[in-house]
C-alpha cells in the first residue's frame, strides 16, 4: 500500500553481487529522487539484509549526484551484500520482527531487496509480517543473478554481462590453445558458475560458430556427466580438431546426482559448497587419454568484469531498478519488475511485473530443447536466446589505463534503537 505521506526507503544488494548490481541500485536512487512527494531518503543496509537486522544502514542522501551516476558503471556491491537467508516466518519470526522494528523506528515505508531466488522470498515474506503487524511496508524485489534462474523474466540483469566474458574468454582461450596444440597443450578446460543451472556454461557456446569452434564441450548441470561418453568426445576432438576446448558448469553431477566437486560444506544460503570441477574433469584426460591439459577458474572474474559487460545487461539492471520505485510510488506491493521480451531478431524488451510469491524460492534452468542431442552443446534455439543478451558494449571510463570506479562516502544512519540484534 502507498503511504499517504512521505516515508523513508531501505535498500539493500543480497547474494552473489554481478557487474552491474549498481547499475540496478543506480536507476532505483537517481529515480526515488524523482519523488520527493513520496520517498523522503533512501537508507541503504551496510552488507545487505544483515545492514537492517543491526540498524547499520548508509544515508545515499548524502551522495553527490555524481557518484550515484557512477554507480551505473562501477562493479561489485558499492553497499556490501550478503549471504544471509532469514529463515521462514514459523521458524524465526524474531528476525522480520526486527526489521519491521528497524523500518518503524526510522520510518521506512518501503523495501527495495536486489537479489535472487531466496531474496525475493524474504522480500515476499516481509510484505507478509507487516501486514500481519499492522505495519504498512511496501516491498519491491529488484532481479539480480548470473545464474539467470529467476522465473518468468526473460532474463536476469547480471547474466549478460557474464555470458559475454564467459564467451569472450572462451574464444581467446581457444585461439591460444589451438596455436600451441601440435607440440603443447591439447586440452583447455574452463569452469564457470551455475550450481543447478547451466545458463553460464550455456553461454560459451557463443564463442564458436562453426563446426570445429570452440568449445567443443559443455558440461550442463542438467545432464547426467558419463565418464565414458566425455572421454570418447574428448579424444574425437583432439584427432579432428587437433585440440579440445571444454567448458563445465560447477554443478555438474553424477548418475547419483552427486556433484562432482562437492566440498561437503555448506553456504549461509544451505547450500553445497562447490569448486574444482574444472580440473577434476581436465586430470581425466590426462589420466585416461594421456593429454597434456590446462585448466582455469572463471570464479569471481567472470561476474565482475564490468569492463566487458553488455550494454544490453546495463540497460536492463537500471531499468528494473528505476521499475521498482516507480511500481512503489504507485502502490504496487509484493511484486518484481520483470524484463519481457517483445522479439528476437531485433532484439527488443520491455518491463513487466510478477507477484513475489511465483518467483520465490523458484529455479528456471536450461530446457532440454536448448541443448544438443548428445548432450555437449547448445542449440540454434539456445544461440537465438543467448545472443541478444551480450549486445553492445558499455565500457567504463578509464584513467592511467584502468577503470574509474567510484567510490561512496557511505555516510551511517544514526542508530535509534536501544536493542541490538546479533547475527
Amino acid at each position: 500500500m502507498k503511504p499517504s505521506s512521505p516515508k523513508n526507503a531501505f535498500y539493500a544488494q543480497s547474494g552473489g553481487v554481478t557487474a552491474v548490481i549498481n547499475a540496478s541500485a543506480c536507476g532505483l536512487l537517481e529515480t526515488a529522487r524523482k519523488y520527493p512527494k513520496h520517498i523522503k531518503k533512501v537508507y541503504a543496509g551496510r552488507h545487505g539484509i544483515i545492514g537492517a537486522l543491526t540498524e547499520d544502514m548508509i544515508d545515499t542522501s548524502k551522495e553527490s549526484v555524481a557518484t550515484l551516476r557512477g554507480l551505473r558503471y562501477t562493479p561489485g556491491g558499492a553497499f556490501g551484500s550478503a549471504r544471509y537467508k532469514l529463515a521462514g516466518l514459523d521458524k524465526n519470526r524474531t528476525q522480520y520482527e526486527r526489521l519491521i522494528e528497524v523500518f518503524r523506528a526510522h520510518d521506512i515505508g518501503y523495501f527495495f531487496y536486489n537479489g535472487g531466488n531466496d531474496s525475493m522470498d524474504t522480500a515476499h515474506k516481509v510484505s507478509e509480517i507487516g501486514a500481519q503487524l499492522g505495519f504498512p511496508i511496501t516491498c519491491i524485489g529488484v532481479p539480480k543473478t548470473v545464474d539467470n534462474d529467476l522465473p518468468i523474466t526473460d532474463c536476469c540483469p547480471g547474466f549478460g554481462s557474464a555470458a559475454k566474458y564467459i564467451a569472450v574468454s572462451t574464444r581467446e582461450a581457444a585461439l591460444d590453445v589451438s596455436s600451441m596444440a601440435r607440440t603443447s597443450t591439447k586440452v583447455f578446460v574452463l569452469e564457470v558458475m551455475g550450481r543447478h543451472a547451466g545458463w553460464m556454461a550455456a553461454a560459451a557456446g557463443l564463442a564458436g560458430s562453426k563446426v570445429g569452434d570452440a568449445p567443443h564441450i559443455i558440461l550442463f548441470p542438467e545432464i547426467t556427466f558419463e565418464r565414458e561418453r566425455f572421454l570418447a568426445k574428448v579424444k574425437h576432438s583432439v584427432e579432428k580438431f587437433g585440440y579440445c576446448v571444454v567448458v563445465v558448469s560447477e554443478g555438474v553431477r553424477d548418475a547419483d546426482g552427486k556433484f562432482l566437486a562437492e566440498a561437503g560444506t555448506k553456504d549461509a544460503f544451505g547450500h553445497s559448497q562447490l569448486g574444482g570441477v574444472g580440473p577434476l574433469v581436465a586430470q581425466m584426460t590426462q589420466q585416461f587419454l594421456g593429454y597434456k591439459f590446462h585448466w582455469a577458474v572463471a570464479d569471481y572474474l567472470q561476474r565482475s568484469g564490468r569492463h566487458i559487460a553488455s550494454k544490453v545487461d546495463v540497460e536492463q539492471a537500471y531499468a528494473v531498478g528505476k521499475a521498482a520505485v516507480e511500481f512503489a510510488v504507485k502502490g504496487k506491493n509484493a511484486v518484481m519488475p520483470v524484463i519481457v521480451r517483445k522479439s528476437s531478431k531485433p532484439y527488443r524488451w520491455t518491463i513487466g511485473e510478477a507477484p513475489l510469491s511465483a518467483v520465490a524460492n523458484q529455479e528456471k534452468k536450461v530446457p532440454r530443447h536448448y541443448i544438443t542431442k548428445d548432450g555437449f552443446g547448445i542449440t540454434a534455439a539456445c544461440r537465438q536466446y543467448l545472443a541478444p543478451l551480450i549486445g553492445g558494449e558499455d565500457y567504463p571510463p578509464y584513467s592511467g589505463g584502468l577503470p574509474a570506479y567510484v567510490a561512496l562516502k557511505g555516510v551511517g544512519v544514526p542508530k535509534l534503537l536501544k536493542t541490538k540484534f546479533v547475527i
